[in-house]
C-alpha cells in the first residue's frame, strides 16, 4: 500500500493483508514498510529455499520488489546483469527483476520470461511500479481511495484494511450475467480494479498510468511451409517452453486431464525428466463426463507415476469456500474438479504443468466449428435480422425451441459469436428473467459486448477466425480459464505452469497460417499431429472434446439437489432484484422435472448468491482464519481406496 506523503504506513495492516493470503505463501512471510509505503508477501517457496526471502533490495536499498511468480530466464538474465556490475545477494529469480529495472526502468518487464506479478518501489523517485505477466496468469488488483492506494493478489487482501471496498459494482456484475466472469479492467466491487494482463501501472505522486507493453503480434504472417518444417518447430518450441519450466529446486509433476494438451505436455516432459513424471487426474463416477482411462492411457505410454481420484465431493462445504477464493461471481464449474485434481496433487509436488492454452491457440473449441459453419447465416439481408430482432422475437414464446437460434442466425458474424457466448440470456435478448428495476439500471450501464466488439474489431488478423481467437485470449482465457486455475491451485498452496502460453511460443504459434489450426472440420489440425508424432494414444486424439467438465444435470436434479433448492429458492436470495422470483422457481422446476437443462444457468445464479452472502452481506466471513474444508480422509499417504489409483507402476496405473 501507499498511504498520502503525509502517512505512516501502519505494519500491522500490511501483516493483516498478508494473512488473508496465507494459502498462496504458506512458507513465509515479508514485508518492507517505510514512511507511507508498505510491501508485503507471503511466499511459496519455489526456487532459492533458504536464501530467496522477500522483499529483496538492490545494493543501496534504494529499490525494493516483491513478487509472485516464476521467471524462467533468470539464470541467463543474472549472468547478463553481473557482466554489467550488478552485485546480487541470493540465488532467487526475484533479484534479477531489481537489477533488470536499475538499466532499464519501467521497460525491464520486456526482458522477462514467465509469469508474474510485480510491485516495486523506488524511494529516490517515490515511485511505485506494478506489472502483470503478459498472459495474465498471475492477478493484480488495486484501488485508488481518498489518496491511497491499496493493490494485491487478491481482492480479500484489500477488503482486510478497507472493508468499505465491498461495495457492489453494477457494471461487473451485467458483465457476470453475459459471460459468466467479469472480465479485467473492473470487477464485482465498485472501487477495485485488475490490471489487464501485459500492462504496467505506475503511481507517483497521487497520479496513476497505466500502460500496455505487450500484445499479441499480427496473425498468420509466417512464410508458407511444409507440414514436416512446422511440426518441427513447433516441437522445438514448445520443448524448449517445457524445458524452462522443469526449473524447481522442490518436487514436480503434471496435471493430466486425458485430453490432447495436458497429454502433449507429459510427453515433452518425460523426454526430458531423469526420473517417472508424477501425474495427477481426476474422474467422475457418470462415464459420460470420465476421461480417466484417457489420462491412464497417456500415464503408461509414457511410464508416469501416475495419481487418480474419482471426484464425490461434499458440494455445499467446497463450494462455500470456493466461492470466498473465487472472490467475485464465477460460472464455470470445472473450478470444482481443478481445485481437487491440484488438492490431491499438492499431498506430493508443490510444482505442477498444465496444458491450458492450446485451444485458443489452436482453435480446439467446438465453438469455432458453429462460427464457422454459422457464416453460411451472412446471406440473409441485415435489414431482415433487424426487423426480426425488433417486431417478431419479443412476441414468440420464451419455451418455444429454436427462438435464440433464430435470433442468433438475424446477427452479423461477430455478434452472432459474441450471443453464442453469453451464458445468461443476453439482456437484449431474454428479458424475461430479469426484474423491471434491475433491467432499467442496467439500461444506464455500458453495454458488456461493446467492448468485445472493440476487441474483435481490432485484433491484429484479417480472417475471422483469427479475430475470434484473439478475442478468446484477450477475455475467456484470462479472466475464466486462467483465473480459475490460479486460484484453485493457490487455495491448496500449488503452484501451476503453464508451458502452451510462454509467450514466445504464443507469438510463435500466432503467426502460423489459420489453416494449421482448423483443417477440413478439425481443430488442433498441427497440434493434433505432433501428438501423434510424439506417440500420444490414438484413441485420445481422434475423440469428441470434453473438456473438464461436471456432471452437473444429473448432481442438481439428484445427487444436490436439495442443496441448490434450499439457496436458490429461500426468500433472502429471491429478493436480490436481480431476477422475478417466479422465474427463478421457474427454472427450477423445469430443470428438476427434467423438461429442459438448465444447470448450468442455475449454477451460475447460485454462484452469485454465495458471492452475495460471502461478500456483500458478511465480509467478516472471509477472514484469514477461514481455512480449506477437508475433502480428503486425514490419512495422507497415497491414495489407495476404491475411488482411487495411484502406484509407482505405470502398468499398475493404467488398469
Amino acid at each position: 500500500m501507499v498511504g498520502r506523503r503525509d502517512e505512516v504506513v501502519d505494519a500491522a495492516n500490511v501483516r493483516r493483508m498478508c494473512q488473508t493470503i496465507v494459502h498462496r505463501g504458506p512458507d513465509d512471510e515479508g514485508m518492507y514498510v517505510r514512511g507511507p509505503v508498505g510491501l508485503g508477501m507471503r511466499r511459496l517457496s519455489i526456487i532459492d529455499l533458504a536464501g530467496g526471502q522477500q522483499p529483496i533490495h538492490n545494493e543501496d536499498e534504494s529499490v525494493w520488489v516483491v513478487f509472485n511468480g516464476e521467471i524462467y530466464n533468470f539464470p541467463e538474465l543474472r549472468q547478463e546483469l553481473e557482466g554489467r556490475g550488478h552485485k546480487f545477494y541470493t540465488h532467487s529469480d526475484t533479484e534479477v527483476i531489481l537489477h533488470l529495472y536499475e538499466e532499464m526502468g519501467s521497460n525491464c518487464v520486456q526482458k522477462l520470461r514467465g509469469m508474474f506479478a510485480i510491485a516495486l518501489y523506488d524511494e529516490r523517485r517515490q515511485l511505485l511500479l506494478l506489472a502483470r505477466d503478459r498472459m495474465g496468469k498471475k492477478p493484480l488488483h488495486y484501488a485508488l481511495r481518498e489518496g491511497r492506494l491499496l493493490f494485491g493478489s487478491e481482492i480479500k487482501a484489500l477488503l482486510a484494511v478497507r472493508p468499505d471496498l465491498a461495495e457492489v459494482n453494477p457494471e461487473g456484475l451485467l458483465q457476470y450475467f453475459y459471460f459468466g466472469y467479469i472480465p479485467d479492467s473492473v470487477s464485482a466491487f465498485r472501487h477495485i480494479h485488475k490490471l489487464p494482463a501485459g500492462h504496467l501501472l505506475e503511481y507517483c505522486k497521487g497520479e496513476i498510468k497505466i500502460r500496455r507493453y505487450w500484445n499479441l503480434p499480427e496473425y498468420g504472417t509466417h512464410p508458407p511451409m511444409g507440414e514436416e518444417e512446422c511440426l518441427e518447430e513447433l516441437e522445438r518450441q514448445l520443448q524448449e517452453a517445457v524445458r524452462i519450466r522443469l526449473i524447481s529446486d522442490v518436487p514436480l509433476g503434471a496435471l493430466l486431464s486425458g485430453g490432447v494438451d495436458s497429454s502433449i505436455i507429459v510427453a515433452l516432459m518425460a523426454r526430458v525428466s531423469s526420473s517417472a513424471v508424477k501425474t495427477f487426474s481426476i474422474g467422475f463416477r457418470a462415464e459420460e463426463f470420465n476421461e480417466s482411462e484417457y489420462a491412464r492411457m497417456v500415464a503408461k505410454q509414457f511410464a508416469t507415476d501416475h495419481h487418480e481420484l474419482v471426484l464425490d465431493p461434499n458440494l455445499e462445504e467446497t463450494l462455500t469456500y470456493l466461492s470466498q477464493m473465487m472472490e467475485e461471481p464465477f460460472g464455470d464449474s470445472s473450478m470444482l474438479p481443478t481445485y481437487y485434481v491440484c488438492r490431491m496433487a499438492r499431498q506430493q509436488v508443490a510444482v505442477a504443468l498444465s496444458g491450458d492454452g492450446g485451444d485458443e491457440l489452436f482453435a480446439g473449441y467446438d465453438r469455432y466449428l458453429v462460427a464457422m459453419d454459422r457464416q453460411k447465416y451472412d446471406r440473409l439481408p441485415r435489414w431482415l435480422g433487424q426487423i426480426y430482432r425488433d417486431s417478431v422475437h419479443g412476441r414468440i414464446p420464451a419455451a418455444m425451441y429454436g427462438k435464440n437460434l433464430a435470433w442468433n442466425a438475424s446477427l452479423n458474424s461477430r455478434d452472432r459469436y459474441l450471443d453464442g457466448m453469453s451464458f445468461f440470456p443476453a439482456l437484449h435478448r431474454e428479458r424475461g428473467l430479469f426484474t423491471d428495476s434491475f433491467l432499467q439500471a442496467a439500461g444506464h450501464l455500458p453495454d458488456p459486448l461493446q467492448e468485445w466488439q472493440q476487441i474483435y474489431d481490432d485484433a491484429p488478423a484479417h480472417d475471422p477466425l483469427s479475430r475470434l481467437l484473439y478475442l478468446d485470449t484477450k477475455t475467456y482465457l484470462v479472466a475464466d480459464i486462467l483465473t480459475k486455475v490460479d486460484r484453485m491451485s493457490m487455495a491448496t498452496s500449488l503452484e501451476v505452469r503453464v508451458p502452451m502460453l510462454d509467450h514466445k511460443f504464443v507469438e510463435w504459434v500466432t503467426s502460423l497460417p489459420v489453416e494449421w489450426k482448423l483443417r477440413g472440420g478439425t481443430r488442433k489440425h498441427i497440434l493434433k499431429k505432433l501428438a501423434e508424432r510424439l506417440g500420444i494414444p490414438s484413441p485420445l486424439l481422434h475423440r469428441r472434446k470434453q473438456g473438464f467438465q461436471l456432471p452437473l444435470v444429473e448432481w442438481m436434479r439428484n445427487d444436490v439437489k436439495d442443496q441448490f433448492l434450499r439457496v436458490l429458492l429461500e426468500p433472502r436470495t429471491l429478493h436480490r432484484g436481480y431476477f422475478k422470483p417466479e422465474a427463478v422457481r421457474s427454472l427450477v422446476d423445469e430443470h428438476i422435472r427434467g423438461r429442459r437443462n438448465r444447470s448450468g444457468l442455475l449454477w451460475r445464479m447460485l454462484m452469485l448468491e454465495l458471492w452475495h452472502r460471502n461478500f456483500v452481506e458478511s465480509p467478516a466471513q472471509w477472514s484469514a482464519q477461514h481455512r480449506a474444508p477437508d475433502i480428503f480422509a486425514q490419512d495422507t499417504r497415497p491414495l489407495s481406496c476404491p475411488a482411487a489409483v495411484t502406484s509407482a507402476d505405470p502398468e499398475t496405473a493404467a488398469n
